[in-house]
């Protein structure tokens, strides 16, 4: 073991020691002396004036690509505009079903009992309505709005007030719009062409 390390120390050491090496030249050979221009890379004018930066020509893959980019920018601008319409409904259709299921988690003690009145007499107003599908759609629907307000009072006469509110904004739009269409009736406008002739 000892006769290892002393072995592998002295090839360590000799690989350690320095020494000179001679190199031989031809005394034939005259000297030259090299100028600092020619050792730098650089010679001293460019690196005192640095040329501006040029842009190189473009390429066919440059120009291709260049094309690309111009057919898929009203595509993707429209996308952009599209994900910033769509984006804030999701969100808030997410943070929706979160606070959904977070109530329905810990719902109140009445919750079950009153949603399985209000989906009993949605299913009585389909049996009711057994004629046609118009009564069908406003039996269920009715007989769900009264079970309904009568647990939740004080929500049944808020949207009572907001879905007053715009069908009365509705039917003052319809009205505009057929007093529009009876004052520009066909006659009128036979009269107002031989108005117009009259006075020419």
């Amino acid at each position: 073991m000892y006769k290892f390390a002393g072995f592998a120390g002295a090839t360590g050491a000799l690989g350690l020691r320095s020494g000179s090496v001679f190199a031989a030249t031809a005394e034939d050979e005259p000297r030259k002396t090299l100028n600092i221009d020619e050792l730098s890379l650089y010679s001293r004018a460019q690196l005192q004036h640095p040329a501006e930066h040029q842009e190189p020509e473009r390429g066919q893959i440059e120009g291709s690509i260049a094309v690309l980019r111009e057919l898929a920018q009203p595509s993707l601008s429209w996308c952009q505009g599209v994900y910033g319409a769509v984006k804030p409904r999701v969100t808030s259709a997410v943070q929706f079903g979160q606070n959904s299921y977070g109530y329905l988690k810990n719902p109140p003690a009445e919750f079950y009992p009153r949603a399985a009145v209000i989906t009993f007499t949605g299913i009585l107003g389909v049996f009711l309505g057994r004629g046609s599908k118009l009564k069908r759609v406003i039996y269920s629907t009715g007989l769900m709005t009264v079970a309904t307000s009568l647990y939740y009072p004080q929500e049944a006469v808020s949207v009572t007030k907001r879905s007053g509110d715009r069908v009365y904004e509705w039917m003052l739009q319809a009205y505009v719009s057929m007093e529009k269409l009876v004052k520009n009736t066909p006659k009128d406008h036979a009269e107002q062409s031989s108005n117009e002739e009259t006075k020419s």
